[in-house]
């Protein structure tokens, strides 16, 4: 755990990517609803043996938290032995969700939880538009769609 900190804090896409993609242990958890990952695409991780876990922190249309996210996650990372002290990377669609997700895990968790700042879509421009100055998508990392 992290003491008195509520998570390992926020990190960009590229420090995440890096970190990840050098540590064998490291997961990366999808925080975003079902609708999103279907319609607006889902990170990939290049490698076969690695996945990117899919845990709804909220529910599409009402959008309200899952009560039960942490401990769905936690069954997720025990049926896949993802070891105790692991890191793990929350990402959402611009990092407010994630954030949520990597504090409520980091009392649950006894390796260091990562918010994605920018997230997968990653912030507004100008225009309201995402995808255009930050993000996963904007930064050229892999993804896919349905």
């Amino acid at each position: 755990m992290s003491g008195t900190a509520p998570y390992a804090g926020d990190i960009d896409v590229l420090t995440a990517w890096q970190q990840i993609s050098e540590d064998p242990k490291a997961v990366l958890v999808d925080v975003r609803t079902h609708a999103e990952w279907s319609y607006v695409g889902m990170p990939v991780l290049n490698h076969p043996d690695r996945e990117v876990l899919l845990v709804e922190w909220l529910s599409y249309p009402d959008m309200a938290v899952h009560g039960d996210f942490a401990d769905r996650l936690l069954q997720e990372l025990a049926d896949r032995d993802v070891a105790a002290d692991s890191a793990i990377y929350f990402l959402c669609r611009s990092g407010a969700r994630s954030r949520h997700a990597a504090i409520e895990m980091t009392r649950r968790w006894s390796g260091p939880c990562f918010n994605i700042a920018a997230g997968f879509e990653g912030d507004l421009d100008d225009a309201l538009h995402r995808s255009s100055c930050n993000g996963w998508k904007h930064a050229g990392l892999p993804w896919r769609q349905f």
